[in-house]
């Protein structure tokens, strides 16, 4: 019984990579990255002493943000585009259960996000050992940490987990949505609002307000998915700093939970949805 669940959710997760990989939204946000972390050298040179930390924030930031425009714009579409195709018809008079439909659909869309994200990785990897080849002795002496720091995959890994939450939350607003623009928009909003998680959970303390309001807007800032977690360590790390292999372990623990919880939320609603 488990073997033949894994075996239909895997079919699922498959069609969704080889559709997605055929995406030319996909490739044209993949290209976008690598220019713009292409870019970050020539940015990076106008800083005597600062280039390879400037190209590694840049090119971070650069991961990241393409990482989160594929994950909104195709995450969005995995059951809307289904449902306007009327293609969700077929499906579900298949012997498919609809929670293994949802998990597949996530399955397929994380690995496309996670190979887009080596990908774009390894040419980060590349530019910054061509920069330390082409460097002088001096020079990388002065530097906070080696140009190839292996430290940075840790930072990647982080901005994975990011990117995989941001799936789960993408594919629960596109389950009981059947509107993409709408999608799109819940999405983002949610995301911007996780971004400033931290400043909610602390609002009475920034702000003066009556205690029962400090109470609400902490109590919403906890509920959300914590972004801004995720970024913390990229900076550390790119400053060459220590970083704590507990808060890592924890952050990873967190969107991992986080992920399933929208998962089995989208599963809920999906199962109870009915398609005219």
């Amino acid at each position: 019984m488990i073997g033949r669940s894994a075996g239909r959710i895997g079919l699922v997760a498959w069609h969704v990579f080889k559709e997605s990989v055929r995406d030319r939204v996909l490739y044209g946000i993949a290209g976008f990255a690598v220019l713009l972390v292409a870019a970050s050298i020539l940015v990076g040179q106008l800083t005597a002493g600062e280039d390879i930390k400037i190209i590694k924030d840049l090119g971070l930031a650069t991961i990241e943000l393409a990482g989160v425009l594929m994950t909104v714009f195709i995450g969005v579409g995995l059951v809307s585009r289904e449902i306007e195709r009327r293609s969700i018809f077929a499906l579900l008079a298949k012997p498919l259960p609809r929670w293994e439909f949802i998990v597949g659909k996530y399955g397929g869309l994380v690995l496309t996000i996670f190979v887009n994200l080596a990908a774009m990785t390894a040419a980060l990897y590349l530019m910054l050992a061509y920069m330390s080849w082409g460097a002088m002795e001096v020079e990388r002496r002065a530097w906070a940490a080696p140009a190839t720091d292996p430290r940075l995959l840790i930072a990647v890994a982080l901005i994975a987990a990011e990117l995989a939450l941001l799936t789960a939350v993408a594919l629960f607003f596109s389950t009981f949505s059947s509107s993409a623009l709408l999608s799109v928009a819940l999405t983002v909003g949610l995301f911007i609002a996780g971004l400033l998680s931290h400043d909610l959970q602390h609002f009475g303390d920034i702000v003066e307000v009556p205690r029962s309001v400090a109470t609400f807007v902490a109590a919403i800032g906890w509920s959300l998915p914590a972004f801004s977690a995720f970024s913390d360590v990229k900076n550390l790390i790119v400053q060459g700093q220590p970083v704590a292999g507990g808060y890592v372990a924890m952050t990873l623990l967190y969107a991992a939970i986080y992920s399933m919880a929208a998962i089995a939320a989208a599963v809920g609603i999906f199962s109870r949805r009915e398609f005219k």
